[in-house]
């Protein structure tokens, strides 16, 4: 719970309007399949699983996204090797740089953004 309230923090100085969390696959899928986001952070592990369907749901839905992992290494799945990965733990400044490569296009009608954080558990 501590690392999401740290994430959400984080996300709220970056100009964040909404932040939701899932902690498995089959929520995060629910959640994709039923809101609309702007952009995601998808942790490549949900609760013992990887993370390859999520990953294919955002894609399916055209949200773009970044990984997050604690693994020391960076294992793409096929197809995946273009996203970026930040190491948990990591600091403001490295989610500062993924979520502007991320995001690098302007937005011209809207400044704030809605993501999804997939991965951490509130529990």
């Amino acid at each position: 719970m501590l690392i999401l309230m740290m994430i959400e923090d984080m996300l709220g100085e970056l100009g964040c309007t909404s932040v939701t969390t899932a902690a498995t696959n089959e929520q995060a899928i629910r959640l994709i399949e039923g809101q609309s986001f702007d952009a995601a952070m998808l942790d490549m592990n949900l609760n013992g699983q990887k993370s390859q369907r999520v990953a294919d749901a955002l894609v399916n839905h055209g949200v773009p996204f970044i990984f997050s992992t604690g693994n020391s290494s960076h294992d793409t799945w096929d197809g995946y090797a273009h996203h970026v990965a930040i190491r948990k733990p990591f600091l403001f400044n490295e989610l500062v740089a993924a979520l502007t490569q991320l995001l690098r296009a302007p937005r011209e009608d809207d400044t704030s953004v809605k993501t999804l954080s997939l991965g951490f558990n509130r529990t």
